[in-house]
């Protein structure tokens, strides 16, 4: 496996990311794409990085897996996304969770939110997608010093021989310069970005578990991804789709799957 972060420069990955337009996927994204696992947030306040009574800003939120995982745990959580379908998924899902998320749109590199005005500020799933530097100034900006900023990961793992190598094959099939494949779940780089907006403590964390997919939730979190429908035309979505179910029913065919993933995260503290 390689990592993408390190085979692909930032100038090709947000190219790539210019295309691509998760308010397409907005369904399917609610829907089967599984959020952060619990064990996420029982870290996060285990560690004691995330506590009741705290603000936190989620940037790139999507649909609020983050956000609402810690409404849940008691902090006051503004979200910010671009796509305002997204905004629209999370906002049912909270209803449906019982919990309460301010959201808005925006960008991670200018929120327009109040300086100094947050006690942690979070990234899920999405810190690839920024103009890095700009949006490590923008969080060091929105948190109080000492203030602590947290990049997480949820990624699948693709193993020689298992679904998601297989799946990863047939997205690279319909779409070439999907810049996602081989990835190991783990961004050193996102170390660099920390340290150079004047965070300190840094420190990483990471576990590994699998995720239960059944064959449709598992189609449908691919149709999800950057490099499926948020990319794809609506026939050659259809397709794909079409194409992974054979697959899965041919070389996968237990039901529900067992996806290996990896919570990755980095953390650092803003100097006071």
């Amino acid at each position: 496996m390689t990592d993408p972060t390190q085979t692909l420069d930032t100038d090709a990955l947000r190219a790539f990311g210019n295309d691509v337009d998760f308010g397409r996927t907005a369904s399917d994204y609610a829907t089967h794409r599984a959020g952060f696992p619990p064990a996420f947030f029982d870290l996060l306040t285990d560690r004691g990085w995330a506590g009741p009574g705290q603000t936190d800003i989620d940037l790139g939120c999507g649909t609020g897996t983050v956000a609402r995982g810690l409404a849940a745990r008691g902090l006051k959580v503004t979200g910010i996304d671009p796509a305002q379908p997204l905004l629209d998924e999370a906002r049912r899902l909270d209803s449906a969770a019982g919990v309460d998320v301010t959201y808005t749109t925006g960008t991670a590199e200018a929120t327009g939110l109040p300086p100094a005005s947050a006690d942690l500020v979070t990234a899920g799933q999405c810190w690839h997608w920024f103009d890095r530097p700009a949006a490590a100034a923008e969080v060091s900006r929105l948190l109080r010093p000492g203030g602590r900023a947290v990049i997480a990961h949820f990624d699948w793992l693709p193993l020689p021989g298992n679904v998601v190598a297989a799946t990863e094959a047939l997205i690279l099939q319909y779409n070439p310069r999907w810049a996602g494949a081989g990835g190991t779940g783990i961004y050193p780089a996102w170390l660099a970005d920390l340290a150079q907006a004047d965070f300190t403590a840094l420190e990483t964390a990471s576990f590994d578990l699998f995720q239960p997919y059944t064959h449709t939730a598992w189609r449908g979190r691919i149709r999800a991804s950057a490099g499926v429908a948020a990319s794809l035309d609506a026939d050659a979505t259809a397709r794909f789709d079409a194409d992974l179910a054979a697959l899965l029913a041919r070389a996968f065919p237990d039901d529900p799957l067992k996806v290996p993933h990896r919570v990755w995260m980095a953390t650092g503290v803003l100097k006071t």
